[in-house]
Parts: C-alpha cells; structure tokens; sequence
C-alpha cells in the first residue's frame, strides 16, 4: 500500500511539473520528446560510436587510476615497503615492531633499527643518507599514523600475540602493500572477531579498562 501511495504521489507531482513547465499545455512537452527521440533516432550511429568511446575512456580511466590510489595509504618521510620487507625479504613482523610480545604497544622502529641493516644495503641511497641525518641528530622517524582506534578503547598487542593471533588478521596482508593503507577499527570488528573466536566480551576486562 505504501509503495502505490507513493508512486501516485510521484506521478502527481510529474504531472504538476509538466503542466507548470508548459504553461498547461502538456502536448508541447511529449512532442519535444518526439523530436528528441527523432533526432537520437537519425544520428544513433555517431552517437553509439561516441557512447562506446566515452565507456572505454571512463573503463580505461578506472583501470588505471582507482585500484592503485584505492589501495595505498599515506606517503611516509622513508618510503618504507612492506611488500619488500616482509614479503620479498621476508622479515618477521616483530623485527621491525619489538614491543608487541610483552607491551600494549608494537612499537614503532627507531632510526637505529632501519640502520640495523641499511649501514650495509644500499647504504648511499638518498633515503638512507635521510635515515643517517636523522641518526646523527638524534630525530625520530616522523612517521605518519595510518591506524586508528578510539581513545577509550585499550587494545592489548601482547594479549593477542601470546594467544597466536597473527599480524594480517587485523592488519590485512601487509606483506603484499608497499605503503600501507591502514584503518579504523571499529567496535563492530573487534567483537565479530572475539564472537567467532569465542573468546571474553565482557567491556571492562577485554577493551575498556
């Protein structure tokens, strides 16, 4: 019932549109749409010709603009590749992110860290020399934050790496991103994953205290 209501209501106010546009004399309005549909009946060789190429222009524009700016994430001070890292390299998680096996936090890697390494490999690329000059004066990696969690929510790293729940669930597959796209973390998320793990959901001992 409501559903004819509505259409009723729509064609009515069609119907007022029309009349008002035309001055109540609705005919001008249908013989326009002849004349239109007239016009589009002559010229439908260009205008399919052109409709096929502004499809394949939009398509081709999608392809290759939308999938990779969908899935990077902020440009960082060092571009750091996780795809290369911990995935070609092969470079275990808790590395680069000590902190997360017996702290709240993971960790982010000190200058030192990256250093660690890139003393040896590659050590004149232009990036590198930047990590140095951080180095030498004593300046964290101004790294830009990609994760996000409410203030009021305490998220316990340690908690979740003692019981083998692995990076990627949570963090997606961030051996295959270059620059990681990051999220917000949503109660939703958390307690889907705790009911399917049945596991504590009780507010205060699992998130909120």
């Amino acid at each position: 019932m409501e559903i004819l209501i509505t259409s009723l209501t729509l064609l009515t106010i069609l119907v007022l549109v029309v009349l008002i546009a035309t001055g109540g004399r609705p005919m001008v309005f249908f013989r326009g749409i002849g004349e239109v549909l007239s016009t589009l009946k002559t010229n439908r060789g260009p205008l399919f010709w052109t409709l096929v190429l502004v499809a394949l222009t939009g398509g081709f524009l999608f392809y290759f603009y939308a999938p990779p700016a969908g899935n990077v994430g902020a440009e960082q001070p060092i571009p750091f590749s996780h795809r290369v890292h911990a995935g070609v390299k092969a470079i275990q998680c808790q590395f680069c992110h000590p902190y997360v096996s017996y702290s709240i936090h993971p960790g982010i890697p000190p200058v030192d860290k990256c250093l660690y390494c890139h003393r040896y490999i590659i050590a004149q690329h232009p990036w590198i020399q930047k990590e140095h000059k951080l180095f030498d004066t004593r300046t964290p990696t101004p790294w830009v934050k990609v994760n996000y969690l409410a203030e009021h929510v305490l998220f316990n790293h340690q908690r979740h790496i003692r019981k083998n729940i692995q990076c990627q669930e949570c963090h997606g597959a961030v051996e295959t991103m270059d620059r990681i796209k990051g999220k917000h973390f949503y109660m939703e998320f958390c307690i889907t994953c705790h009911q399917k793990k049945k596991v504590n959901l009780d507010c205060w001992l699992a998130c909120h205290s």
